[in-house]
Parts: C-alpha cells; sequence; structure tokens
C-alpha cells in the first residue's frame, strides 16, 4: 500500500514538473516569438529610414508610398489570390461585387506563375473571339505579363464598354501564339443553358435531360429548378449536369445546386483554416426533390471552384457519376478585411474539402471516367455554344471542326441509357409473377439465343 502511495506521489510530482516545464517552455518559446518580431520590425525599420535618407528620389516617396508598397510586397509572397488593396483598389472590389463592368468576359488565375484562362465566359468578347480554357495571356496591350499579378491584369483588361483592349495569347496544347483584339463589354451571364445554348430545355427521344452551368450567381438555383420543371413535365427520366468551363461563383448557390439532388443533412462542403470560425461545415438544409434522378456530370479543366464543390459533393456521395477531365484546382476561401484609411486584406484565410474531405486546392477533382478531349474538340465545343462563331472560320477549318463530336457527352448518354435499361429490368423484376413471365420468355427464346 505504501508502495502505491510512493508511485502515485512520484506521479503526480512528475506531472506537476511536466506541467510547470511545458508552461515555462511555452513562455519562453513565446518570448523568443516576441523577441524575433521586434528584431525584423527594428530591420523593417531601418531600411524604411535609409530608402527615406539615401535613396536619389527619396523626397518624392511618403512613409504611406513605402509601408504601402511593402504590403503588397508582402502579401503578394503568399499566394495568387492574397493581396492587399489600396482604398481605390478596395472600391474597386467592391463596385464589382455590387454592380456590373466592363471586361472581355473571362475568369483567369496563376498557373506555374503564368497568367491563365480558367474558363471564357459564354457569350462575350473572350468566348466570341475563341479564347479557350488553358490559354495562358502572355501580354495585354504591348506590356509582358511575365510576373504581373493577378489584380494588375484584371485593371488591365477591364475597362469602359465599348473601348478595345489587345490581348496575346500562347496555347500550350498546340504552341500557337494569337494576338486578338477584343471591345470590351458589359459583362451580364445567363447562368442556366439548354443543349442549344437556350433556355428552352428540349427533351430528346431517349428521355435524358440536358442542363448545363454557366456559372454559379444570385440567380443560379432559381433559373435550375425552372429548368428541371421544363424537362420532368416532359417525361425527364435521366439528367446530364454540364460543368465544364465553369469557373465557379457563389458558393451559397452550389450548396443550392446540391441540395436538389441530396438528402436533408448531407454534407456539400467544408472548409478548415486556422481561425475555428473558418471550420465549417456546409449542409443540405432541405430535402431534395430529384433524389431518384440518374444523373451523369461533365467536367473539365475548365470547371472551377463552386463547380468543383458541386462535383466533389456528387461523386463523394455516389449521386451522379462523373465523366471528362481532371478539374482546375481552385479550392481556397478568401476573407475581405477592411483597415484603417479605407485599405483592406484579401487573405486567404481556409480551404475547401468534399464531404469526404478530400482537398481541392491545386489537386483538383478526378471523374469517374477519364475522357481526354484534344485542343481541337475543345475548339468545337467552345465554338458550337457561341451562335455563328464557327461562320466566322475558314471553310476549311469550319468543316473540319464541324465535324467534330462531343464524345464526353457522347459517354454520358450511353452512361444513363445503361443505367435507365438495368433500372427498368430490375423494376421488371420486382414485379409479383415476375419469375413464371421469365421463364416463358426464355422457352419461347430460339436455342441459339439462350
Amino acid at each position: 500500500m505504501k508502495g502505491k502511495l510512493g508511485y502515485s506521489l512520484l506521479a503526480a510530482a512528475l506531472a506537476a514538473n511536466l506541467a510547470i516545464g511545458a508552461r515555462t517552455y511555452l513562455r519562453s518559446a513565446e518570448a523568443e516569438d516576441r523577441a524575433e518580431a521586434y528584431r525584423n520590425l527594428r530591420l523593417f525599420a531601418l531600411v524604411l529610414e535609409r530608402v527615406r535618407q539615401d535613396y536619389v528620389e527619396g523626397e518624392k516617396l511618403s512613409y504611406k508610398e513605402l509601408i504601402y508598397s511593402a504590403l503588397r510586397g508582402m502579401l503578394d509572397a503568399l499566394d495568387p489570390h492574397s493581396e492587399f488593396m489600396d482604398p481605390e483598389k478596395f472600391q474597386t472590389l467592391k463596385s464589382d461585387t455590387e454592380g456590373e463592368f466592363g471586361g472581355i468576359g473571362i475568369q483567369i488565375g496563376l498557373r506555374n506563375d503564368r497568367l491563365t484562362v480558367i474558363a471564357p465566359i459564354e457569350g462575350t468578347p473572350a468566348s466570341r473571339a475563341g479564347v479557350l480554357s488553358g490559354d495562358q495571356i502572355i501580354k495585354i496591350e504591348d506590356r509582358s505579363t511575365m510576373g504581373m499579378g493577378l489584380e494588375d491584369a484584371v485593371k488591365l483588361l477591364r475597362g469602359k464598354p465599348g473601348t478595345k483592349v489587345k490581348v496575346t495569347f500562347f496555347r500550350p496544347s498546340t504552341g500557337e501564339i494569337k494576338e486578338t483584339v477584343m471591345t470590351r463589354a458589359v459583362i451580364q451571364v445567363d447562368t442556366v443553358k439548354d443543349i442549344r445554348n437556350g433556355e428552352d430545355f428540349p427533351l430528346g427521344p431517349d428521355k435524358i435531360g440536358y442542363i448545363r452551368l454557366v456559372q454559379f450567381g444570385e440567380r443560379t438555383v432559381d433559373e435550375l429548378d425552372a429548368a428541371l420543371d421544363k424537362l420532368l413535365k416532359q417525361g425527364m427520366k435521366g439528367l446530364i449536369l454540364d460543368l465544364r468551363d465553369d469557373p465557379g461563383g457563389l458558393l451559397d448557390a452550389a450548396a443550392g445546386v446540391c441540395s436538389r439532388f441530396l438528402p436533408a443533412g448531407s454534407v456539400v462542403v467544408s472548409t478548415e483554416g486556422r481561425d475555428p470560425s473558418m471550420r465549417r461545415e456546409y449542409r443540405v438544409s432541405n430535402l431534395g426533390k430529384h433524389l431518384s434522378l440518374p444523373m451523369v456530370a461533365l467536367v473539365n479543366g475548365g470547371s472551377a471552384s463552386a463547380s468543383e464543390i458541386v462535383a466533389g459533393c456528387l461523386q463523394d456521395h455516389h449521386r451522379a457519376v462523373l465523366i471528362g477531365e481532371r478539374t482546375f484546382g481552385k479550392g481556397s476561401v478568401q476573407s475581405v478585411i477592411p483597415l484603417q484609411d479605407g485599405a483592406a486584406l484579401r487573405l486567404t484565410t481556409a480551404r475547401y474539402y468534399t464531404p469526404n474531405h478530400r482537398m481541392i486546392h491545386e489537386k483538383g477533382i478526378t471523374p469517374d471516367i477519364v475522357i481526354p478531349m484534344s485542343p481541337d474538340e475543345l475548339e468545337a465545343i467552345a465554338l458550337k455554344r457561341v451562335p455563328g462563331a464557327l461562320e466566322t472560320l475558314p471553310p476549311a477549318r469550319r468543316a473540319r471542326l464541324e465535324k467534330l463530336r462531343d464524345r464526353q457527352l457522347e459517354r454520358a448518354r450511353d452512361t444513363l441509357r445503361g443505367v435507365l435499361i438495368l433500372s427498368a429490368r430490375k423494376a421488371l423484376e420486382a414485379k409479383p409473377g415476375a419469375s413464371s413471365v421469365r421463364r416463358l420468355a426464355a422457352a419461347r427464346e430460339p436455342a441459339a439465343t439462350r
């Protein structure tokens, strides 16, 4: 008994010593962190003053200009999506999110340090000019984009509607360099389209519906509901949801789309960041109306952000078969943090994860059935979506592109046909007396076909 008491006292003493030691270590580490911060802040102040005193044109510089420049450099070094915004740039951001803007209609990102087109927005100057997902922007006007940040590029591309901008693109898949002059326009997008690029949503003889999401905006869910109603009234039995070249948009819209096809409580996406407030799950709040509708979703390298959230969600819940190519891999969350004097930070604070906790950022979503497309096939699909675009091509090239098939869409139809046939067979087998009917049918078959 005394031995056990001695061991208990010894263990308690060791635990106390460990706790005291841990607190001491933490205090020491915190003190060291503070000391390092002070040392580096002193270095920053010394450099700031040295520039002000010794730079050849230092008299033209203000402390505010130098500190703003330092903040821009610090945020730019983090990732392509974080940035320091001076008051003018922050005001531009607010204007863009609250109203219309003039531009050429492309979503861009940085891939391997190069300005890359995520996807052209349909019906805009860029889509009419034949710009494709994956094209690299190497010049805007006569200014090289080497080392240029996203926001600087956006600022050069946007402008007053009706004005022109010259952009030089490099297409890695073909090695082609193309200089294009486009007229800026007000960018307004219908977010849900049918197979004919309209809003009629006709149903083919196979009873398979087709809906394409151009991007995720405030009206997307309502437009999707209207399209589904039109197709269901015609007797739709299966659905192809086309997310190809959809650059994303609003998270709420992505969650709303998923909620049409999943049971209440299903996880759509989760976010994780260092701040506990950024660790959360987005779930379906209402029971979906289309839980049993067989589905295929089409994706490609132009599917990004919100469209990747939808694709990953439907795939993880085994709610749709994904067909196409790996998506772009834009899965980070940016928070806008207002600062003094009207400036702000746009800071990457979290990453998106699919319901099965797969990270989207820089990895993308890999389809269940991968069908690569050639550059000509991708161009043909893009041009066929724009009324009159093929007619602008030289006759030989136009004839060649018109003959190219959308193999991903064809595979989606074949997949759904198979699912519908299997479902019909299972329904027949589940009926009372189905086994005797099958025996009678088998007895009537020629022997060679059994």
